[in-house]
């Protein structure tokens, strides 16, 4: 028998009415649990009477960080309708896409994307487009939401239904839509909210993307399942995120970035003066960390909480529980509680401890597949077990640490170099801000390492300066021979270094 899913917004309504449940830090608004619910059953009112949107039908959303990605989110879920968060830093082909291979029936987009939007809904021909407007008070958006009068009661669903459709990069090809059950989501808060400390009193900031599992499920979601309040900030700002965070005043207990946020703050003149030891945790995931990042920020009295999961397990897998962030500082943690993980290596077999090989997971918390797209589920997929595309090893106590993307490795003389290793001795050299290790080609060792650096402010750095740092720090094999510099390093919209086009660019020979 399947079992149920329930109505997390109705819940907290009838328990904790009053209390708040969103900030929406560019508008300012504010809703209680009541208003939020009300919100999300008036727009799952209007999306069903006024739009035609049945269960399993397709709700796409186009917009910044906004509360309003959220009601949409829980509209769906009332519905029984499939969340379709867009990646607004796509290009137009990119967006039509994903829209099309949807079958979007609803676009709603913000008011600073309408053209987009248009032009979205012409090309892929979706019935129906709403745009909305958080920071001012009419749009066809709230003028939906206020005509709609009661609001909708949920559909019955169980954990087996599909709740949200969330695209993968498309690294490696067109993007893919990875299928996120309500039970999915329902297992990450479970299995993330644990070692992350979350309870009815958390307070979480929301800096990651909304369109990304990371913004949505690291804490978001996960506090919202235990009743606590989130904080939505529109875009990353490194001094505006700094100060909340260090105002006990604020209220706030947990936030998540990705290293490049961590760095970014640590890079800021008022970090070395803020306290922030009132905050519970700090996670940090969506990349290798380097060590001397994470003994910044346990300098300050804040360990960061590492952790290591993806779009397709919803996305939690590994956690380090903060009693231990500073013995195992370093590691990524333990699997979490409801999840399997295992090691493989090239031959397909399981590796030993010390070994490198893929992360293989299976649990409730991973997707069953892809959208319509059975062949890349069936090689993504193995008897259950999610192959993640990611080296690791694992110590003689059970911590993994997650040591590089399998495809980013390269082989030099027939040796295997995780470029994060080399990432994190070059990052502890004064003077350099970012760094990130390629492969390219070598007529004598096949491959050898590059090394792409950006200068501190200030910083007199040359190549010889960081060849000469690596010397008697890692092995002669995993030195890079060369060194470019550069302003800065391209990132996609969740923070993550894009190493294709370093590669693309740089990865030649002698740039």
């Amino acid at each position: 028998m399947a079992v149920p899913a329930y109505d997390w917004l109705a819940h907290h309504r009838r328990r904790t009415p009053r209390k708040l449940a969103l900030v929406d830090l560019h508008s300012g608004r504010r809703f209680t649990w009541a208003e939020f619910d009300a919100r999300a059953g008036r727009l799952a009112r209007f999306l069903a009477e006024g739009l035609g949107v049945e269960r399993g039908a397709r709700v796409a959303v186009l917009a910044p960080n906004t509360s309003d990605v959220f009601e949409v989110q829980f509209a769906c879920a009332k519905l029984g309708a499939v969340f379709v968060p867009l990646n607004w830093r796509l290009a137009l082909p990119e967006l039509e896409f994903i829209v099309a291979d949807a079958e979007t029936q609803v676009l709603i987009h913000d008011r600073e994307f309408t053209d987009v939007g248009e032009a979205l809904a012409t090309a892929c021909r979706v019935p129906h487009r709403v745009e909305l407007a958080g920071d001012v008070g009419d749009s066809p958006y709230e003028r939906g939401i206020a005509d709609a009068g009661s609001p909708r009661e949920a559909v019955p669903l169980t954990h087996d239904d599909v709740s949200s459709l969330l695209y993968t990069s498309g690294t490696t090809g067109r993007p893919k839509g990875a299928l996120i059950t309500h039970g999915m989501t329902f297992w990450n808060a479970v299995n993330l909210g644990g070692p992350a400390l979350v309870t009815p009193r958390s307070v979480g900031l929301t800096v990651l993307p909304l369109f990304h599992t990371g913004g949505l499920n690291c804490y978001a979601n996960v506090i919202l399942h235990a009743g606590g309040t989130v904080w939505v900030m529109r875009s990353w700002d490194p001094d505006a995120a700094l100060r909340l965070l260090e105002d006990p005043g604020q209220g706030l207990t947990h936030f998540f970035g990705v290293p490049a946020h961590y760095l970014f703050m640590s890079q800021h003149p008022r970090f070395g003066a803020a306290d922030l030891r009132h905050l519970s945790i700090c996670g940090v995931g969506g990349a290798p960390v380097p060590l001397p990042l994470l003994e910044i920020w346990a300098g300050q009295g804040v360990p960061l909480q590492q952790g290591y999961g993806m779009t397709e397990t919803s996305p939690s897998v590994l956690v380090l529980d903060a009693e231990q962030a500073v013995r195992k500082l370093g590691t990524t943690g333990l699997p979490v509680l409801h999840t399997q993980v295992r090691l493989v290596g090239e031959e397909g077999r399981d590796v030993a401890p010390g070994e490198v090989g893929e992360l293989w997971v299976k649990g409730p918390n991973v997707t069953p597949g892809y959208w319509r797209r059975p062949e890349a589920t069936a090689e993504a997929i193995t008897d259950g077990w999610l192959h993640t595309g990611d080296a690791a090893r694992v110590d003689d106590e059970g911590y993994y640490t997650i040591v590089d993307r399998w495809k980013d490795m390269y082989i030099s003389g027939g040796e295997n170099v995780y470029p994060a290793e080399v990432e994190s001795v070059v990052y502890g050299l004064d003077g350099v801000a970012e760094v990130a290790v390629i492969g390219v080609p070598d007529p004598r060792w096949g491959e050898v390492g590059r090394a792409v650096v950006v200068r501190r402010e200030g910083a007199r750095l040359d190549e010889e300066a960081v060849l000469a740092h690596c010397q008697g720090r890692l092995a002669r094999y995993k030195i890079p021979r060369s060194v470019v510099f550069v302003k800065e390093l391209p990132r996609n919209a969740a923070g993550k270094v894009l190493k294709r086009e370093l590669r693309s660019q740089l990865g030649g020979p002698r740039a």
